[in-house]
Order: structure tokens, then C-alpha cells, then sequence
């Protein structure tokens, strides 16, 4: 899940609440949607490995 942060920058979370907090993980924050996007490809690529 990509959310767009105040300042303008993009962020990536994972799309299961973690446990324990209750809270998403924070897969990495990012200038452009693109790039968060791209990223976001590279994950489910490394978990389906």
C-alpha cells in the first residue's frame, strides 16, 4: 500500500498489520510514486521467491 506523506513524498507499506503493534510495516519512503511503485514490484518478486 503507497500512501503520499505531507511533505510530498510517497510511502510504502506492507499490506498486513503487523501483530504485535497493530500497526503496517514501513517497507521505505520515497520521492516519487514511480519509485515506490517499482519497489513495491520487488517485494512481491522476493516473496514469491
Amino acid at each position: 500500500m503507497i500512501r503520499k506523506l505531507k511533505g510530498g513524498q510517497y510511502r510504502l507499506y506492507s499490506s498486513k498489520p503487523d501483530r504485535k503493534t497493530g500497526k503496517r510495516r514501513n517497507l521505505g519512503t520515497f520521492a516519487s510514486r514511480k519509485a515506490a511503485e517499482k519497489h513495491e514490484r520487488e517485494v512481491q518478486f522476493f516473496k514469491h521467491r
